[in-house]
């Protein structure tokens, strides 16, 4: 959809209204999840710097309204290297090709300058569709062409060549994708209560509670939970803790249900808030140090009782909510 408007603007010296060139607003729905996976190399491309090799970049164009020509991706820079191997990019194909696999697509590679007058060595054009049919096992081939230099020299054959090693779809689901498809969502969280956090009574601690009832761990909780509890259809969220000491024997857990109850750690509306805000009756006593493989070895198994008892896709949300970064 094209959108064109005229500027009027009015000149009270003069008394007039001036009238500039219009301005055009070009958008595009975006109905395509599809992306495209490409890895390109060049093999023998025309050195362009005096002083050692070129230093080539690619770019990947689209065609846009009017024969001109819009910049879909830019590669990396790799130094002074004739045989460039860039990294595998993503694209979407609807920033690609408008997600039609016979529209053209432009290649071109030039020489990076860091002044920003890059030199071309040189381009192709392909589609889509061509692209696919490419092997993994052998490379398609592209003549790197100089129109410049293809119009002065009858010689010219090309300024190396341009190989595309793969080119795969793939689909970008959403996340309203998933739980459509009928994949369960299960909210877990896990607390970090270390003495890292601080004294819980002071007001520079992330677990002080404020007047007006609330910390930093209650508002980050809440924040996530408001969003992804009218996926979970129980509305029970497993919540555990790790890094302080819990009663009776007032040992250091690394996990710990924050309901006190091993057994049945699922708490349920804002009960679960009321229980993080009492939480831990013991003391943060631990360093940071958050235990990732028996943590989600344990909430892995929330997951697979719960698709025992649902028959929708098992999927689980962890939220793992600490102090210091995790290891």
């Amino acid at each position: 959809m094209t959108l064109k408007y005229s500027v009027s603007v009015y000149d009270a010296w003069s008394d007039v209204n001036l009238c500039y060139p219009y301005v055009q607003v070009v958008a595009e729905e975006m109905n395509d999840k599809r992306s495209a996976v490409l890895q390109l190399e060049a093999r023998n491309l025309e050195n362009k710097d005096f002083m050692g090799k070129s230093d080539p970049f690619m770019e990947v164009y689209r065609e846009g309204d009017g024969d001109k020509w819009q910049l879909a991706y830019r590669s990396e820079v790799i130094k002074n290297n004739l045989n460039p191997n860039w990294k595998p990019f993503s694209v979407s194909l609807q920033s690609l090709c408008n997600g039609d696999m016979q529209k053209p697509i432009k290649v071109t590679c030039s020489d990076y300058d860091g002044d920003g007058s890059h030199d071309l060595i040189g381009l192709f054009e392909t589609t889509l569709s061509q692209l696919q049919q490419v092997d993994s096992g052998s490379p398609m081939e592209f003549d790197c062409i100089n129109p410049e230099k293809k119009k002065k020299k009858k010689s010219y054959k090309n300024s190396g060549i341009i190989r595309v090693r793969s080119c795969k779809i793939e689909t970008d689901f959403s996340f309203l994708d998933y739980v459509m498809g009928g994949c369960q969502i299960n909210f877990t969280v896990g607390i970090d209560f270390t003495g890292s956090n601080g004294d819980p009574r002071s007001p520079d601690s992330l677990h002080y509670i404020s007047p007006n009832g609330v910390n930093e761990y209650l508002s980050a909780v809440w924040s996530v939970g408001q969003v992804v509890q009218d996926y979970d259809t129980d509305k029970l969220f497993p919540a555990f803790g790790f890094g302080a000491q819990i009663p009776p024997n007032w040992q250091v857990s690394h996990e710990f249900a924050l309901n006190f109850i091993s057994d049945n750690p699922y708490c349920q509306g804002r009960m679960f808030l009321q229980w993080l805000s009492v939480s831990p009756q013991g003391k943060g006593r631990a360093c940071t140090s958050l235990y990732p493989s028996k943590h989600i070895r344990h909430y892995a198994q929330c997951s697979i009782r719960s698709a025992y008892d649902s028959p929708a896709i098992p999927g689980i949300n962890l939220v793992a909510i600490t102090y210091a970064a995790l290891p």
